[in-house]
C-alpha cells in the first residue's frame, strides 16, 4: 500500500505497482492533474515526494536537481523510482493554467474543433464559420509519457490503454457539455485532430501497430467515431503515415484550401512534442516525415520550464539596464520559461559569445557579454546561466534544445534531399505548432534551424492544425478534399539511412547544416 499525504491535510491510500513508476501511480489518483510533468525524465522536478521514512537512494538526476539538505529530508522524484510500499508527502501541485473564452455568447448550435497533441489540448467552438470560444490546456493524459513512444509503451501495459482513452476521451466530454450549459445551445458536430499515436489513444485503438518497426496503420481515419456517449460522433481526418497523423491532414487543409492558393512547393513543418513535415511538390505529390522532437519544444521537461499561460516568460531582452524576460500579461502561478524562451534565451546569448555553437558556456569578448558572462554559475554541479527571478539555463538544457534543433534540421534537409531541391528552391516555409506560432524567425536562422537567407520566405502559421480541423468543420468541400489526400502521399522514413545516428549528431551545433 501507498500512503500519501497532500499539502491540505488530506491522505489518501492506493495500491502498490513496484512495475511502475511512483509518480504514474501518484498522478492516476489525480491529484498532479494539470501538472506538466516531465513523465521520466528527471528533469522538471515537479514530482518531488518525501519519502517520511526509508527513502530510496537517490538516483544521478536527483542530485543535479535537489539540494543535499534535500535529499537528506527525503525529498526524491516520483518519477525515478518504482511505486513500492511507502508513505509520502506532496507539496502543493504546480498546475498549468488552463485557458478559455470567458464570456461565452449564446447559441442554438455550435460545432466543437479539437487539436490533441502529445503535450496540449487546444480548441475552439464555432457558430457556423465563426469563432465564439476557445481555449487550451495539457493534455490530460500527460502525466503517463512526456512523448509518444512512452504514451505507447503504457498504452500496452494491462489496463493502460483503457485508461489513456478514458483520461482524454472524458475530458473532451466535460469540455463539451461545459459549453452547452455555457452557449445555452447543442453540440451538433466535433472533429479531432491529431497525431496517429494520440487519435489510438483516443479511439482506444491497438497501439501495437505503432510500438515497434515495422511501424504501420492499421486504422488510416477519414471517418467519423465515437468518443463518449452523450456527445456527437467525431470526425477524425486521415492519418497520412504511421507518425504523420490527422493534425497535419488539417493543418494541410488550412494552408492549401483557403482563399489564396499556395505557390509550390512549399514546407509545412508542425513543430509540437512529434514533429510532423510535409514537402508539397505539387497539388498531386507530397512527401512527408516526422521526427520526435520532445516536450522541451513546449516548455515541459526543462530546469524551469512551463508551458505558455499568464506571467510565463516568453523571451528575453537586452538594453542597457541588462537582461529583462518578456512575460505573457498576469500573474504567474511560479515562475518559469516557455519553450520559445529558451530559445529566445539561446540566440541571445550566441549572439554575445556566452554560448557557442556546440552549446558550451563561454565568456564572450566584448565588455557586454562580459557582463553577461557574470551570470554563469554552478548549480548542483552543473553550469548554469543565471537569468535572474529565479530561473536559470543549465548545461543539460542547452542539450535539450539542441537536440530539437537537430531533429528539425535532419527532417528538412532529408525531405529536401530526396526531393531533389535547395531550400532556396522552396517558395515558401510555413511554421506551425508550438514553436513556429511563437518564435522569432530571426533567432530560428541565428540558432540554425533556417538555411541563411531563407527568412523573408518563412511564415509563423500559427496552429494549422486547429485552424483546418475549424475549416473541416464548417466546409463540406474542404472534407471532400482532406479525403482525397492520401492518394499523393509519400512517406520518408528518417532512421532508414545507416548513417542516421551520425546525421543526427553533427546537427547538434547552433549552425544550420544542410
Amino acid at each position: 500500500m501507498i500512503l500519501i499525504h497532500t499539502h491540505d491535510g488530506r491522505t489518501i491510500e492506493t495500491a502498490a505497482a513496484p512495475e511502475q513508476p511512483l509518480e504514474h501511480i501518484v498522478f492516476l489518483t489525480g491529484l498532479w492533474a494539470g501538472v506538466p510533468l516531465c513523465a521520466g525524465l528527471g528533469r522538471c522536478g515537479l514530482c518531488r515526494v518525501r519519502f517520511i521514512s526509508s527513502a530510496p537512494k537517490p538516483a544521478a538526476e536527483e542530485m543535479k536537481k535537489l539540494s543535499e539538505a534535500a535529499l537528506e529530508s527525503g525529498w526524491r522524484l516520483a518519477c525515478l523510482h518504482p511505486a513500492e510500499p511507502c508513505e509520502i508527502e506532496l507539496p502543493e501541485p504546480v498546475r498549468a493554467s488552463r485557458k478559455a473564452t470567458r464570456d461565452i455568447p449564446h447559441t442554438e448550435r455550435f460545432s466543437l474543433a479539437i487539436d490533441l497533441g502529445t503535450t496540449t489540448l487546444q480548441w475552439s467552438a464555432l457558430s457556423g464559420a465563426e469563432v465564439i470560444a476557445e481555449g487550451g490546456e495539457l493534455n490530460p493524459q500527460n502525466g503517463l509519457g512526456g512523448e509518444v513512444m512512452s504514451r505507447l509503451a503504457h498504452s500496452l501495459r494491462p489496463g493502460g490503454a483503457e485508461t489513456l482513452r478514458r483520461l482524454v476521451s472524458e475530458r473532451i466530454r466535460s469540455l463539451t457539455l461545459d459549453l452547452e450549459r455555457g452557449t445555452g445551445g447543442r453540440c451538433e458536430a466535433l472533429c479531432v485532430s491529431g497525431n496517429s499515436v494520440m487519435t489510438y489513444l483516443l479511439l482506444g485503438l491497438d497501439g501495437s501497430t505503432l510500438a515497434a518497426a515495422p511501424y504501420r496503420l492499421s486504422y488510416q481515419g477519414g471517418d467519423e467515431r465515437t468518443i463518449a456517449k452523450g456527445i456527437p460522433r467525431a470526425y477524425i481526418p486521415p492519418l497520412l503515415a504511421p507518425f504523420v497523423g490527422a493534425d497535419l491532414s488539417a493543418g494541410l487543409v488550412a494552408v492549401e484550401c483557403g482563399e489564396v492558393p499556395p505557390e509550390y512547393p512549399f514546407l509545412l513543418a508542425d513543430l509540437g512534442t512529434n514533429g510532423e513535415f510535409v514537402l508539397a511538390l505539387s497539388p498531386d505529390e507530397r512527401l512527408v516525415a516526422s521526427v520526435p522532437m520532445g516536450p522541451a519544444i513546449e516548455g515541459v521537461g526543462l530546469s524551469c520550464g512551463r508551458t505558455a499561460g499568464p506571467g510565463a516568460v516568453t523571451g528575453f531582452e537586452l538594453s542597457p539596464s541588462g537582461l529583462g524576460p518578456v512575460s505573457l500579461p498576469g500573474k504567474a502561478g511560479h515562475p518559469g520559461m516557455t519553450g520559445t524562451a529558451y530559445f529566445s534565451l539561446a540566440a541571445l546569448l550566441l549572439n554575445h559569445g556566452v554560448l557557442d555553437e556546440s552549446g558550451r558556456f563561454g565568456h564572450g569578448t566584448t565588455p557586454l557579454a562580459t557582463r553577461l558572462a557574470t551570470r554563469l554559475k554552478d548549480r548542483h554541479g552543473e553550469p548554469s546561466f543565471d537569468c535572474g527571478e529565479g530561473l536559470h539555463l543549465l548545461a543539460s538544457d542547452v542539450e535539450e534544445l539542441l537536440k530539437v534543433k537537430a531533429a528539425f534540421d535532419l527532417a528538412v534537409s532529408t525531405l529536401l534531399r530526396t526531393a531533389g531541391l535547395r531550400p532556396s528552391g522552396l517558395k515558401a516555409m510555413h511554421l506551425a505548432g508550438a514553436l513556429g506560432e511563437h518564435a522569432d524567425i530571426g533567432d530560428l536562422e541565428r540558432l540554425g534551424f533556417l538555411p541563411a537567407g531563407i527568412g523573408s520566405r518563412v511564415l509563423r502559421a500559427g496552429n494549422t492544425s486547429l485552424s483546418g480541423t475549424q475549416r473541416l468543420l464548417a466546409s463540406p468541400e474542404a472534407r471532400v478534399w482532406v479525403e482525397r489526400l492520401p492518394q499523393g502521399i509519400r512517406p520518408v522514413d528518417l532512421t532508414d539511412n545507416e548513417n542516421f545516428t551520425d546525421d543526427f549528431v553533427k546537427r547538434m551545433r547552433f549552425t544550420h547544416v544542410g
